[in-house]
């Protein structure tokens, strides 16, 4: 049996042969291969369906949206599209927006016989949880739809080290990744552990019992903590420190 020799050069393919790559136009297009593409070898099969999840979008002859329950409106603000040093961001290189303000809330929920209303007000600039709620395109505007318990917290600067958390969670600035290791050899950016130590900058109010009665967090500002490493949602301030906000239950020690 002769061998099959595989070469570098690229390989041109109809795009006649590419029936599944919808609204390609019937031009050739180049691929890189390390071996000879023999007619009728791309099969459907070989391609996976892109799945894209899109916002839902309200028809025009709605003119309001109000959330139910403990459900909050956001209108979420859009992704930066420059870096802090002014570099022009691609799409695929903007982070997915966590910022947004309140434009309809819900009238609450009922816990036991209380009845709890929903805290945050129309109009406040919130943080929440990168992947909570539901996207809707309303009157051309993304907004979100999600629980209050998903708001993170509400900003009041520009700055996320300002940010003031909510319910059970907890702001903490992340200490600082060492740069040697315990024998003295040097780390780089790759190899440094990602730190689960800070300083909690910030506490939310607390959380609420069965009977809907705040219980008051056991963890207060200027304590250094251990966290869980997985756990909470990260941020980058203004002055190049990195923030985590998370909920007091993944707060596994407190250090002294």
């Amino acid at each position: 049996m002769a061998a099959t020799q595989l070469t570098a050069s690229p390989v041109t393919v109809s795009a006649r042969s590419l029936a599944s790559l919808e609204g390609l136009r019937a031009s050739s297009a180049k691929f890189s291969s390390f071996g000879t593409l023999k007619p009728g070898t791309l099969r459907q099969s070989h391609f996976h369906p892109l799945v894209v999840r899109a916002a839902s979008v309200v028809a025009p002859k709605h003119t309001s949206i109000k959330p139910l329950g403990d459900r909050v409106l956001v209108k979420i603000k859009e992704a930066e599209e420059k870096t802090m040093g002014g570099i022009l961001l691609p799409s695929t290189a903007q982070s997915k927006p966590q910022e947004g303000e309140v434009v309809a809330v819900g009238e609450g929920r009922t816990i036991g016989k209380n009845k709890i209303d929903i805290t945050v007000p129309t109009g406040a600039q919130i943080i929440y949880s990168k992947y909570a709620g539901t996207e809707v395109e309303f009157n051309d505007v993304k907004h979100l739809i999600l629980k209050e318990d998903d708001i993170v917290g509400l900003l009041e600067t520009d700055d996320i080290k300002d940010l003031k958390p909510l319910n059970d969670r907890v702001f903490i600035k992340v200490a600082e990744a060492e740069e040697k290791t315990a024998g003295g050899l040097l780390l780089t950016e790759t190899t440094k552990e990602k730190p689960s130590i800070g300083t909690v900058i910030a506490v939310g109010p607390g959380s609420l019992d069965e009977e809907g009665k705040l219980q008051p967090l056991p963890i207060s500002t200027g304590s250094t903590v251990l966290y869980s490493k997985y756990a909470g949602n990260d941020f980058k301030g203004k002055d190049g420190s990195n923030y985590i906000a998370l909920r007091a239950s993944d707060v596994m020690a407190i250090l002294s």
